[in-house]
């Protein structure tokens, strides 16, 4: 029998390039090429779609040198109707070749243009299987306005927040700063939607807001004001259920900031100090039961398709979910797969099982 072909799907236009391209390393070096055949596609960050090299320590993420999909000239061609999943590739020299049947896309995208629903509803119209969340489930996990307005409908617990339009702030700004003074200080200021902690600022005193909300501004047209919580911050990996069981949930990592102002890209991605990952974290069984009851719900409420990372601040008596990533970081010491590890998985099990899953769904 021969073996499935994975496309895996990386680089893209948002401001995440890097991390995805990162992250597509961490993944093509876990794939079992006895099981799958691996076809990489690079987005470049004009949009092109390469056909790019089956090399993981050429995506390898370091502070000197942040990966990225350069234009090689090639360009893919996707299936020019439902009828058929045949890959062709336009090398740099004009000919075009097969690259064969895809079976499933594995589209390990960040932020806009790939996380958003966009790329799912190009793969939804090609007819082609692929891993993570749907279109909508998708487009309302990366939007953070209408992901807490919809958990926060759900009864689950959110931070409080300000969403703003630079319209709307420049209309009328008294009003706007009025809702934003009264969530107290400290608040956080981030882009609508963007990830990776990409335009996120801390405000400690108000005449620092906007500096913020210009840093937030040049992401999104939209931007969150979310009050502090005093907390610690925790993170869990959800998978859905199998045969319509209820969602698995992973132990509990946390983040421990120690010498910074918070968790912020160059900690996440660049080994900065001051940050440490604790996993699994140090809770009581009951504590864990309950947050990942709320982690199941939090996954459910957004539509329950793919795998999601949900973030926790827990100020000792509850959980407020801040975020439902619905394609979280995903290189090898990312929290996701991190915590899924402690849970008894390896990287390699975890990114096949991601891969059957969406070929049991489009079966």
């Amino acid at each position: 029998m021969d073996r499935p072909a994975v496309a895996v799907l990386f680089g893209g236009r948002s401001s995440e390039h890097s991390i995805s391209s990162a992250t597509a390393g961490g993944v093509l070096r876990a794939i079992d090429r006895d099981r799958y055949r691996v076809i990489p596609i690079g987005i470049t960050r004009d949009g092109a779609f390469v056909l790019e090299d089956d090399d993981p320590d050429k995506f390898a993420l370091d502070a000197a040198r942040l990966p990225e999909v350069v234009d090689n000239g090639t360009r893919i061609l996707w299936p020019d109707s439902t009828l058929t999943r045949e890959l062709r590739v336009v090398d740099a020299d004009g000919s075009v070749r097969s690259l064969g049947d895809v079976d499933v896309v594995f589209p390990i995208l960040h932020g806009r243009f790939g996380e958003d629903g966009t790329i799912q509803g190009m793969l939804e119209l090609l007819g082609l299987p692929y891993v993570g969340a749907g279109v909508l489930m998708s487009a309302i996990g990366m939007d953070k306005h209408v992901a807490k307005s919809v958990l926060k409908a759900a009864g689950v617990a959110v931070v409080p927040w300000v969403a703003v339009t630079r319209g709307e702030l420049s209309r009328r700004s008294d009003l706007w700063r009025r809702r934003m003074r009264s969530l107290g200080l400290p608040v956080f200021v981030k882009p609508n939607r963007a990830g990776s902690s990409v335009g996120v600022s801390k405000v400690s005193e108000w005449d620092q807001l906007d500096a913020a909300l210009e840093t937030a501004f040049a992401e999104d047209d939209t931007v969150l004001v979310e009050q502090g919580v005093t907390g610690r911050e925790l993170e869990c990996g959800v998978l859905p259920g199998r045969d319509g069981g209820e969602p698995r949930v992973s132990v509990a990592g946390e983040i421990v900031v120690s010498g910074r102002d918070f968790y912020d890209f160059e900690a996440k991605y660049l080994d900065a100090p001051g940050i440490d990952l604790v996993c699994p974290a140090d809770l009581r069984d009951a504590e864990l039961a309950e947050m990942q009851r709320i982690a199941a719900q939090a996954f459910e409420a957004l539509g329950g398709e793919g795998l999601s990372r949900v973030d926790f601040f827990y100020t000792g008596t509850e959980f407020f979910v801040n975020e439902v990533n619905t394609m979280p970081g995903f290189t090898p010491i990312s929290m996701f797969p991190t915590c899924w590890i402690a849970s008894g998985m390896t990287y390699p099990e975890l990114v096949a099982e991601l891969i059957d899953t969406a070929l049991e769904r489009s079966a």
